[in-house]
């Protein structure tokens, strides 16, 4: 689980460097809600310039404009073209809010695959959360009802299509109220070498933290 730690460099979002290989560069960023997973600002929405991030990096792998969590960016290409090919098949990681309780048919399904525009989903791993992850807070936070209850999913993937979780959730009938991608490419918030990075921080790694070859 994550605690919450204060954030330590809130104007420009840098934390601290670590070492890296001369030729890349491989950042671990915490993406906040509604920014954007590209650098260039589009249809009245941020993107990631304004964070001072290091120049020339890209994101390896986007995060929609309302999910959170893990972002790796890097200059690698060979790496991000690893990372992004299906036949690699890397684990990623996400906790889902979502509307009411999610029965065992529904994780089964979720498990199984499920048929997604078209096109079914791979097998993953899911599982409720008996206690909701130690997160900081959304802004805007996500709209209460009590005659609805939520509950947190952990899903566990090993491809990443458009919106993909968000459509899987909806498919059993559970919409998807907030997302975070907690974990990818070896890599998990809260867990050295990333560590407690609030939202809109980041750190640079060495390529050796990262778990993919």
């Amino acid at each position: 689980m994550m605690r919450r730690r204060p954030p330590k460099d809130l104007s420009r979002g840098k934390v601290s460097p670590r070492s890296r290989p001369s030729s890349c560069r491989y950042v671990v960023f915490n993406k906040p809600f509604g920014i954007l997973s590209q650098f260039t600002d589009a249809d009245g929405h941020s993107g990631l310039s304004g964070f001072g991030l290091p120049p020339n990096v890209y994101a390896a792998g986007r995060l929609d404009r309302d999910s959170e969590g893990l972002l790796l960016l890097t200059d690698d290409g060979p790496l991000v073209n690893r990372l992004l090919s299906p036949a690699s098949a890397h684990e990623r990681t996400y906790w889902v809010q979502v509307e009411g309780v999610p029965d065992d048919t529904a994780l089964a399904r979720l498990r199984e695959g499920v048929t997604v525009q078209g096109r079914r989903t791979r097998p993953c791993r899911a599982a409720k959360l008996n206690d909701p992850p130690s997160l900081w807070p959304r802004n805007p936070p996500i709209r209460y009802r009590a005659e609805i209850p939520d509950s947190w999913l952990e899903l566990v993937l090993t491809e990443g299509r458009n919106r993909q979780v968000r459509r899987m959730t909806a498919a059993v009938g559970h919409p998807t109220l907030r997302l975070v991608r907690a974990a990818m490419a070896g890599l998990a918030l809260g867990v050295p070498p990333i560590g407690d990075l609030a939202p809109g921080q980041w750190r640079e790694i060495a390529r050796h933290d990262i778990g993919v070859t």
